[in-house]
């Protein structure tokens, strides 16, 4: 943890932090294919991203309760359920439902004195959950429409469309929450893309960190840097979003489109990615003019690169955290 996160840690509320995020994330433009501030999808308007953030807050507030009860704090499932209900309650729609997965772990480990918001911060918070999280996660699918893949091969009772029906299945086979992201982590056909915000459950949040240090070491407004960052994300990683409307293909176009718009063809976009393969300074380098004609042509062609829009809030939750401002 640095100096400048420790400073940050006694004087600003996480769940502020959180909210700021999910905020700047949408107000962020242009993100090709997403709702920004300057342009709305024919089903979401930029202003119910700002009733989801309003709305999530007190799950929000249930995930940054660490230690603070004596029967321990609220679970993990608990605090996205509500986020996730609040934000269809204000915003009459899913807005932000993957950037609420991201948010409530990370709120978790920033909030609890003894975790520090790190991959191993991360990784004791996810493996720390239980079945009763799992459950509450299942739940939160009845609060709005989600688009996910079919669930793997001997899963049928595992599928999240069930909600909460999905309970017997999952109290019978001891499934926690981390158990359950960890089947779309990896899935068992090696030509599907990986869903990637189950996989920084698994995997420490590395993509988090790593667009956290871009969006840290940019310059400009807020922003403009996470519209930066969004780029870098979908240039590295096909997007899971657009893979499960529009197929593996269309998702790996989509990140090379992404890539040639960074100004560059080397960047990794095999069936997994690699965020490490896209460095700071071509992030950095990103021209946002050229990013608009992307936009234009991504909100045409209905590729809509939601999961990569998670990241992206997550990334500016850590940013925050470590110093980040949206004053100059």
């Amino acid at each position: 943890m640095s100096r400048d996160e420790a400073g940050r840690r006694g004087t600003t509320d996480p769940v502020d932090d959180a909210t700021l995020a999910l905020l700047v994330e949408v107000a962020g433009t242009p993100k090709p294919g997403n709702v920004d501030r300057r342009r709305d999808l024919d089903d979401l308007r930029f202003e119910a991203f700002l009733g989801g953030a309003v709305g999530a807050r007190s799950g929000l507030e249930l995930a940054a309760e660490a230690g603070s009860t004596a029967g321990g704090p609220p679970g993990v499932g608990e605090a996205f359920e509500r986020a996730v209900a609040g934000m269809a309650d204000r915003a009459g729609t899913n807005t932000q439902f993957g950037c609420l997965l991201l948010l409530v772990p990370l709120v978790r480990a920033a909030a609890d004195p003894d975790r520090e918001l790190s991959s191993d911060g991360l990784d004791a918070v996810c493996r720390a959950t239980t079945v009763d999280d799992a459950v509450a996660f299942y739940r939160a699918f009845e609060a709005v429409d989600v688009a996910v893949d079919d669930p793997p091969p001997g899963a049928d009772d595992l599928d999240v469309r069930r909600g909460g029906d999905a309970e017997p299945a999952l109290r019978g086979r001891g499934m926690t929450l981390r158990d359950v992201l960890a089947l779309s982590a990896d899935p068992a056909d090696s030509d599907r893309v990986p869903d990637r915000n189950a996989a920084e459950w698994i995997e420490g949040f590395h993509r988090t960190f790593r667009a956290a240090e871009w969006i840290l070491t940019d310059e400009g407004p807020l922003a403009d840097r996470a519209a930066r960052a969004f780029l870098g994300l979908l240039a590295a990683e096909p997007d899971t979003l657009v893979a499960s409307t529009r197929g593996t293909e269309t998702a790996r176009e989509t990140s090379r489109r992404a890539a040639e718009t960074l100004g560059s063809r080397a960047i990794a976009t095999a069936p997994t990615g690699d965020v490490s393969a896209v460095d700071a300074d071509t992030v950095h380098g990103a021209d946002l003019d050229a990013a608009e004609s992307l936009a234009e042509a991504f909100v045409a062609e209905g590729i809509n690169p939601g999961t990569t829009a998670d990241l992206t809030c997550a990334a500016l939750f850590v940013a925050l955290r470590r110093g980040a401002e949206v004053a100059p």
